[in-house]
């Protein structure tokens, strides 16, 4: 505990230093001397990922009473953003890094798409009833001194939840396997990398408009975790019926869990890893950030009251039993946002990229990172 202490300490520390401006940052192009009078705040862009979809729920549970075992903290974790869809939640990645500013600004949306957070003068579209994400970061920008930007964008240009629906129906209906769209989805990615490559670059554009240089700020670009295990670390494996629908929430045919964590995640996250390099931005490599603590992980189980994020899953089950809301399904819950949360703050001790890992049956304390290229 000792140790925890310390390097919690030390975190601090080492959080303030690698979040403040340079030095040498003096006038910028409107005058001024970078915001520095104004609140200093970090800022979350994109989708359902860093939202905080589903984080009302820790773990999950197949019972059907009230509270499911202890898993379901309700929907006014989403606060005003549960009635129009955003799910915004209270330990969304962006709150639950807990880095060392005033302001921790969630502008992220549930289901949005790269023009979701364009600006509408770059193109962008308001979507669920709010301007899109860049006009909010531009006022954002204007009165407060950002200190970060991390995005999470590019899975629903891709797809996302056309392939889960897909995979769910192979599953149930015997429809042909999704991982039988591999050569499709994956022609489909530059496209995907070219819309996201637009976004970081019109988040460059709406932060120099409101005076910042690209040095006064950290823009990192994260990818996505995997949300199964292949099928060898499932506690479901084979082909005949099993507890996987009804209970465990993981209605993949196993060659389709395979082919997800092994060819989809990395295919996708490699795209993304592409757009950092050519953009300047810090990469966060997302994909082995839940191992062992995937949706029906071999080393993880269900809820029996007491929810551990040494125990549970760190990803919402596919919910056919309606305990909550379809768009929670196959998202982080409130463990895999305090694990993302991290994830994000170790990414701070450095300029290079990194990736995170998660330790199976440990809690996300031991979530750690390291250094890539």
């Amino acid at each position: 505990m000792l140790g925890r202490r310390l390097f919690t300490a030390a975190a601090a520390v080492a959080l303030i230093g690698a979040l403040a401006p340079p030095a040498s940052a003096q006038a910028t192009s409107n005058g001024g001397s970078h915001h520095q009078r104004r609140p200093s705040a970090v800022v979350s862009l994109g989708d359902s990922y860093i939202s905080g979809e589903a984080a009302r729920w820790k773990g999950n549970s197949a019972d059907p009473a009230a509270g499911h075992q202890g898993t379901d903290r309700g929907s006014q974790v989403y606060g005003a953003t549960q009635a129009n869809g955003c799910h915004r939640s209270d330990v969304a990645e962006i709150i639950s890094a807990g880095l060392h500013v005033r302001k921790a600004i969630n502008l992220a949306c549930s289901g949005a798409r790269t023009v979701n957070v364009l600006r509408a003068s770059a193109g962008g579209v308001a979507f669920k009833g709010e301007a899109p994400q860049n006009d909010q970061l531009a006022t954002v920008a204007r009165n407060n001194d950002v200190k970060l930007i991390v995005l999470s964008i590019g899975g629903n240009d891709l797809g996302f939840g056309n392939i889960v629906a897909s995979c769910v129906a192979a599953y149930i209906y015997g429809t042909p396997p999704c991982s039988t769209q591999e050569t499709a989805i994956l022609a489909a990615l530059p496209n995907v990398a070219a819309a996201v490559t637009a976004t970081v670059a019109d988040v460059r554009a709406t932060m120099a408009k409101a005076g910042y240089r690209a040095r006064d700020y950290r823009l990192v670009l994260q990818s996505y975790p995997a949300s199964s295990p292949a099928a060898s670390n499932r506690r479901y494996s084979g082909t005949a019926p099993d507890a996987r629908l009804s209970v465990g929430g993981c209605p993949f045919l196993d060659a389709d869990a395979t082919w997800a964590r092994n060819t989809l995640t990395p295919a996708l996250s490699n795209a993304l890893d592409g757009v950092a390099r050519k953009t300047g931005a810090q990469f966060l490599d997302l994909t082995d950030a839940f191992r062992g603590h995937e949706l029906c992980a071999a080393s993880a189980r269900q809820s029996t009251g007491r929810p551990s994020s040494a125990t549970s899953e760190w990803f919402r089950f596919v919910d056919l039993a309606g305990q909550g809301e379809s768009s929670e399904s196959l998202h982080p819950n409130y463990f895999g946002q305090k694990a993302l949360g991290r994830c994000l703050a170790l990414s701070t001790f450095t300029s290079k990229d990194v990736a995170c890992h998660a330790v199976p049956g440990l809690p996300t304390w031991a979530v750690h990172v390291t250094k890539q290229h």
